[in-house]
């Protein structure tokens, strides 16, 4: 799916999660767990409103719940559902979600790699991470910035480039 036609039925302003499992989703667990998740977004409600949204597994790692209320926000009441919910779902299939504080990056090979932040600095440490390394920016949280910016960019481009004085070009050794 591209960032362009991301949820294509719900506004920019809709609200973003992005949940980041440890080790990649296989496709026969997300074919059932997308059932799952679709009939608790048709029951969603935050407030007695309605709830619209809608969900996506990118890159086999990366779960991506959208809602939006019309008329209003999400309650945390509403938003709480969701967490009890994928939480929920995930331990019933075995998942682990990464913390919400640690670091999603492309290694030289493509893999999409996670690690607490220590390890992420030990990493740039050994010089296979610089400005031009792809990181995933987990903490978008509105749909127009997923759409335009997407949630993986540059190292450089990130909050990732300037919290980890990440070089702007390879300074050691790549490591596959």
């Amino acid at each position: 799916m591209s960032k362009d036609n991301l949820f294509p039925t719900l506004p920019d302003a809709a609200r973003t999660w992005i949940y980041v499992a440890e080790p990649e989703i296989p496709t026969e667990t997300w074919n059932v767990l997308r059932p799952a998740i679709d009939r608790f977004i048709r029951d969603w409600s935050s407030h007695r409103r309605p709830v619209i949204g809608d969900a996506t597994l990118l890159y086999g790692r990366f779960l991506v719940l959208a809602a939006y209320v019309e008329g209003g926000d999400l309650s945390g009441c509403g938003i709480d559902k969701s967490v009890h919910e994928i939480e929920a779902l995930a331990a019933a299939h075995g998942i682990v979600w990464r913390s919400a504080l640690d670091v999603a990056w492309r290694d030289p090979s493509g893999t999409v790699r996670t690690g607490t932040r220590r390890e992420f600095r030990s990493v740039i440490g050994s010089g296979s991470i610089h400005g031009a390394t792809p990181v995933f920016d987990t903490s978008v949280v509105e749909l127009g910035r997923l759409r335009s910016a997407g949630f993986e960019l540059p190292a450089s481009l990130s909050w990732h480039g300037q919290a980890f004085r990440i070089p702007q070009e390879p300074s050691g050794p790549i490591l596959a």
